[in-house]
């Protein structure tokens, strides 16, 4: 069953107040009028709308000026920076002096400084266009802006952001402005319902606002434009809005609107700022009991209450985002019209915070008609979340309950791979190709878990990135470890094998790649387990031997020898994995490369081939160096698996295995897919994937694995992976849990 869920990403969109809906419902069934129509119908429709125009100058205390309804905030960004950017050009063309800049918040959304780019290329000023500093406080640089307002022709500034919840300081900003004729636009965004604006006391020039930022309907806002500010129109045709925005106007949205406005005029169904400073407070105390040592962004003070920046020291946004939507709480990290990207945050980039906040940041925003008890929710499920994060030995704080690790964990940083193998009944555990970002993370792991690190191996002298092997050993503490007298890579120089209880690792020497590449052979009583190649052999590729610590002459023999060791279906893990295949196999690398098929089959002129594919290597997508030249002649398997089929699958009585593949701070906190008794159920998380892969390849033809995550991205790359690995009834459950509730609940209905 669904989770209730707790929405706390108000600033990237709100549900429709159900009085709002009501009121668009009205419009569109009864009072349908278009209000440029002269009859009775089409005079309604504009009574309505003068009536809504009339509340919103009230509240937003725009007594004068033109108060314009159109789609949205960006659309009302784009007239604004038009008009001021038009009227320039007027200027340019009467032969009169026109500024040379054009000036923007360094932490403006995106949407602004892209119009302003946009329109000055397009009406060809080529006026410079300058950020605006923020101080670590996000507040404007007002020293800078003061030094440059005389020779601008237009300001953007916000009311308040959207990232952190700083409230600009307008007053500051007006007070430079004073002697400057530059036009001065505001976001208004994030203010509307929150900050009183008074616009006719200011002298903003635009204000654009976003109804579905305040519980109205996408697709309609607001732009203010103050008495005398140019204007010229983005839309023109039938003239509506006094001719300055054409179209006919959105009604429903405009009702919805009017209705929003008026709640928030009668003040008794949005929360008082003493209300919502409580919300944020409760809020604060459930993070900082969840989370030892977060690190709030932004300076309550001068921030909305209503939106809380936060960076956890050493967990990345992706985990704490994952770990928030698997309790089923929304939030994000950043702006939504970013989300995607899974970029740093620009916001605090530009604030001149450190890089590790700014990677990491999470916004909970919530809306000022929020609940008290949705608010106790919210905090009770918060410190869930810490307790999965500590026991997942994720955090520094003290864990009592931590998990085992998993036999192999892999880490992956820029396609770089990164091994912890571990024997939780021994408490033995060594790390393969440590990676500098990871140091503080795998000590975190081994401290909580008192577990005892036996060996930092190397499976080769990096060409990409610095070793982390003695920062990991520097820092981890003395009583944790139990390291002998090694080699170069890492290997003791005592003894032909290292020990992990029933397990144990081998060397093997094979070089090529470089003179002293190497493979670990992990192996229990019964079988060998995997073979840690490093760059010897990855999923669609060799590792290059063009450098000059490379043994290009001797790669073909490592290989055959490879080959002789582990034969050709061993699991051969990667030191690196560009593409999420998680692992391959001599005999999957064979029938997908022919340059290794070749070399295997005897042929002499491996060397010459290699050099003539490595010749013009370009950096991989992640602007680092490649490890070798990807050649894969397969393709892509169809991996899609609706909820439907999958539905049908189990109603008709097919062997199903169906796997988790979150992590396991996701599993303690969600919910799973429930297909009745006779539907095995396994969680595997992905960074555990390759200890499962062995016995899912062992599994009779007839067993279909279906795996999901919380979106279905993860499951779809992994399942991908499995197939090019051989394991053909592998699927990937389309939209994952977070679209399985309603889908399922619906085909449910319409079978009864």
């Amino acid at each position: 069953m669904r989770t209730t869920e707790i929405y706390l990403d108000a600033n990237a969109t709100t549900p429709v107040l159900p009085q709002a809906s009501a009121a668009a419902t009205e419009v569109m069934s009864e009072e349908f009028g278009n209000p440029s129509s002269v009859h009775g119908t089409g005079l309604r429709a504009r009574a309505l709308m003068d009536e809504v125009r009339a509340r919103a100058r009230r509240v937003l205390g725009a007594l004068t000026g033109e108060l314009l309804f159109l789609s949205g905030a960006t659309e009302g960004i784009q007239t604004a920076v038009l008009s001021a950017l038009t009227a320039i050009r007027n200027r340019r063309d009467r032969g009169e002096k026109v500024p040379r800049l054009l000036l923007y918040g360094a932490t403006e959304h995106k949407a602004v400084p892209q119009a302003i780019r946009h329109w000055n290329a397009l009406l060809k000023l080529d006026v410079e266009v300058q950020a605006i500093p923020v101080g670590r406080d996000g507040r404007h640089d007002l020293n800078w802006l003061r030094k440059r307002a005389s020779d601008a022709g237009l300001i953007c500034t916000m009311a308040a952001n959207n990232e952190t919840g700083v409230i600009s300081d307008l007053e500051g900003v007006q007070a430079v402005l004073a002697d400057s004729s530059a036009l001065w636009l505001v976001d208004g965004v994030q203010a509307l319902g929150k900050l009183p604006l008074h616009l006719s006391s200011r002298r903003i020039d635009y204000a654009p606002f976003s109804g579905h930022k305040l519980y109205a309907p996408k697709g309609i806002g607001m732009l203010y434009v103050r008495e005398g500010a140019p204007v010229t129109p983005l839309i023109m045709g039938g003239g509506q809005e006094g001719a300055l925005r054409s179209g006919t106007e959105n009604m429903p949205g405009i009702a919805a609107l009017g209705e929003v406005l008026r709640l928030l005029e009668a003040g008794d169904q949005f929360g008082s700022s003493d209300a919502l400073r409580n919300h944020h407070d409760r809020l604060t105390d459930a993070l900082r009991e969840a989370f030892p040592g977060v690190v709030f962004n932004a300076d309550p003070d001068i921030s909305l209450p209503t939106t809380i920046n936060v960076s956890m020291p050493g967990v990345s946004g992706k985990v704490m985002l994952d770990l928030f939507d698997a309790a089923s709480i929304r939030v994000s990290g950043g702006s939504a019209c970013g989300a995607s990207k899974a970029q740093p945050s620009y916001v605090l980039e530009a604030m001149g915070l450190e890089a590790w906040r700014s990677s990491s940041a999470v916004r909970l925003s919530f809306g000022p008609a929020i609940g008290t008890a949705q608010i106790d929710e919210a905090c009770n499920r918060i410190r869930s979340c810490g307790d999965a994060l500590r026991d997942s030995c994720l955090t520094p704080a003290f864990q009592r309950h931590s998990m085992p690790a998993e036999v192999i964990t892999r880490h992956v940083i820029d396609g770089a791979v990164c091994y912890l193998v571990a024997d939780h009944a021994s408490r033995r555990c060594l790390v393969i190709d440590p990676l500098p970002e990871l140091t503080q993370q795998l000590i975190q792991c081994i401290r909580c878990r008192s577990y005892i690190l036996v060996a930092v191996l190397d499976t080769h002298s990096h060409g990409d990135h610095a070793s982390a092997a003695a920062a990991l050993l520097y820092d981890i503490p003395a009583i944790l470890t139990d390291i002998v007298e090694t080699d170069a890579l890492g290997w003791p120089l005592a003894g032909d094998s290292i020990p992990l209880g029933s397990r144990r690792l081998a060397r093997l020497d094979v070089p090529g790649h470089t003179k002293d590449s190497r493979t670990y052979l992990l192996s229990d009583v019964q079988e060998l387990i995997a073979a840690f190649v490093g760059d010897t052999v990855m999923p669609a590729a060799l590792g290059r031997s063009d450098f000059d610590v490379s043994e290009p002459l001797m790669f073909a023999g490592s290989l055959r020898l490879l080959e002789k060791t582990v034969g050709r279906e061993t699991l051969l893990l990667p030191g690196h994995d560009y593409d999420a295949r998680y692992a391959c196999m001599l005999g999957t690398e064979v029938a997908r490369q022919p340059l290794l098929a070749n070399v295997l089959d005897g042929a002499l002129t491996f060397a010459d081939a290699k050099a003539t594919l490595e010749s013009a290597l370009a950096a991989t997508a992640y602007q680092t160096l490649a490890c070798g030249a990807r050649v894969d002649v397969g393709s892509e398997a169809d991996v899609d698996l609706t909820p439907r089929a999958l539905l049908d699958r189990a109603r008709d009585g097919d062997r199903l295995l169906v796997v988790d593949v979150r992590e396991s701070y996701e599993h303690r906190l969600s919910h799973t897919l429930d297909l009745g008794p006779g539907v095995r159920r396994q969680a595997v998380p992905l960074s555990a994937l390759v200890n499962a892969i062995p016995g899912w390849l062992r599994l009779d033809g007839d067993t279909n694995i279906v795996l999901f995550c919380r979106s279905g991205n993860r499951n779809a790359r992994a399942a991908r992976a499995l197939r090019r690995l051989g394991i053909d009834r592998v699927w990937s459950l389309v939209g994952g849990v977070a679209l399985w509730p309603d889908q399922a609940s619906q085909l449910a209905d319409a079978e009864a």
